[in-house]
């Protein structure tokens, strides 16, 4: 046998393409050994590697033996990236050399082999398995330290594979891998170092961030520096509800694909907090082979913009498409590339570059041509993008003592978000959508009803307050989200009034 082909796979943005490892080898050549399919540097360097791995798993290196030896990566046409065709190649050319004996078929293997033969960790196996199981395939190898992350997929044995020499022991029949257990999620509450019990005072913010967690709405703080608008923003991942297993496994494939998967599974929404300073890319995404950025990253969890006006201009208002359609379109040469950002944002901001205007304490010394300047960093499309606006004054010194009221626990808060949830999820059971800040035109006629005097109270503050209909159709979602927490099946008067009340006031920009 001179022909074998073995499968693997690549992850591309975040999709999967399934990549055919063709080998050939013509006996009684000069000695060359050539990898084709647009290999990228680290594709072409498996030829040494594996070459060591071969020789040190005891078996004869190709570079011994006088042949030509061409590996092809197909589709030809895919360029392809990363060592993760390593433990494939070596498998497609030992089986063409005859020096190993099995069935191929219906078998992905993934994985960089090291100059000892040990198989090191990759990115992207969960999606990798997802697309599998797709596939029809019955068996996925895959580096022990992936395994339990490859394992959260049903109807497909995964094994984890430590060294080359063990698998092909386990492919040969000689051993037999042990597949790795089903991977359950974790069902623990992960609690937070903040909890809303230790923020004193700001209860009216608590109020706003508690309908924002319900509701998922976009919410944005604003006031003097050291008020605890931080605290609040890290406080508010705790009472996130937990992602269902589809999102979980959702999240989970992003990180794996970006390769920031700091644990098997991520089963709580992702808190992303980027500093001010960082660049467009690395927020939005992209580059020569687009990755996802920190907004994608967030995806079904929480982008945390501190300090909101000293983002770039370009990253503040890239925000528009992932605010409004839940997903960022990044446009190179090559193509465009979707990536999903079905983000809750959540903002942070002093209301002027000294961070004292328009509140009690201390005095502005910001000059006018400085506020402006300010201002401008924050246009009307996102202002209107952001649901619920929430003022963060100076607390009192006697409200910091001991004698000051101490705040509801976050338990509390998760427990009344879990309760309005459930209400959107019978909601919206045959839609795409899960909560109320998703709702479009056409889901805001079919489930949201308004009293008559809270229909004529909406439009009143619409006309006084020049709301664009965007705003408009906002303050109902937001109104909808205060009725579920209260039990109510019917937006009342006093939904809207509260809903209104979110809008921007002292930080008039």
């Amino acid at each position: 046998m001179s022909f074998s082909k073995v499968y693997s796979a690549q992850t591309q943005l975040l999709n999967v393409t399934p990549i055919s490892v063709e080998t050939d080898i013509t006996r009684g050549s000069l000695f060359a050994f050539a990898i084709v399919g647009l290999p990228d540097k680290s594709v072409e360097e498996a030829r040494d590697r594996v070459s060591a791995a071969i020789k040190n798993s005891g078996f004869k290196s190709p570079k011994n033996n006088n042949h030509k030896i061409v590996i092809s990566l197909a589709p030809a046409s895919l360029e392809k990236q990363g060592a993760s065709f390593d433990v494939a190649i070596a498998l497609s050319y030992l089986l063409a050399n005859d020096e190993i004996n099995f069935d191929p078929e219906k078998k992905i293997f993934l994985g960089e082999l090291s100059l000892d033969g040990k198989v090191r960790p990759v990115r992207g196996v969960l999606p990798v398995a997802r697309f599998a199981r797709e596939k029809g395939f019955k068996e996925l190898y895959v580096p022990v330290e992936n395994a339990r992350e490859a394992a959260l997929i049903d109807d497909i044995l995964v094994y984890g594979v430590r060294d080359l020499r063990t698998l092909i022991e386990h492919l040969t029949g000689e051993k037999t891998l042990d597949a790795e257990e089903k991977t359950l999620l974790d069902e623990s509450v992960v609690i937070t170092p903040t909890d809303f019990a230790d923020v004193r005072g700001q209860e009216r913010a608590k109020r706003g961030l508690l309908i924002a967690a319900a509701g998922g709405h976009n919410v944005a703080m604003y006031g003097p520096p050291g008020t605890g608008k931080t605290m609040l923003a890290k406080a508010f991942a705790g009472i996130l509800p937990k992602l269902t297993f589809d999102e979980a496994l959702e999240a989970t494939g992003i990180h794996s694909v970006a390769g920031t998967l700091q644990e098997t599974f991520i089963t709580n929404p992702p808190f992303r907090s980027p500093h001010h300073t960082a660049s467009y890319v690395s927020l939005v995404g992209g580059g020569t082979n687009p990755r996802p950025g920190e907004i994608t990253l967030a995806h079904r969890g929480v982008l945390f913009m501190d300090e909101f006006p000293e983002f770039e201009r370009r990253v503040i208002e890239s925000l528009r498409q992932p605010l409004e359609d839940k997903v960022i379109s990044v446009a190179r040469a090559k193509g465009t590339a979707h990536f999903p950002a079905n983000v809750l944002l959540v903002a942070a901001m002093n209301p002027c570059p000294c961070g004292n205007y328009g509140f009690r304490g201390k005095q502005c010394i910001c000059t006018p041509s400085a506020l402006q300047r300010y201002r401008r960093k924050m246009s009307g499309p996102i202002m209107d993008r952001i649901d619920i606006w929430l003022e963060v004054d100076r607390i009192l010194p006697h409200e910091l003592g001991s004698e000051g009221r101490v705040g509801d626990e976050s338990k509390s808060f998760r427990t009344a978000v879990e309760k309005a949830r459930k209400i959107q999820s019978e909601r919206f059971k045959d839609k795409k959508i899960s909560k109320n800040g998703e709702m479009g035109a056409k889901e805001l006629v079919l489930h949201v009803k308004l009293e008559k005097d809270a229909e004529k109270a909406l439009n009143l503050a619409a006309e006084r307050l020049g709301f664009s209909p965007r705003v408009y159709h906002r303050m109902i979602k937001v109104a909808r989200t205060i009725a579920d927490l209260e039990g109510s099946d019917i937006v009342k008067t006093n939904h809207i009034l509260e809903a209104v009340e979110y809008r921007p006031k002292k930080f008039d920009l």
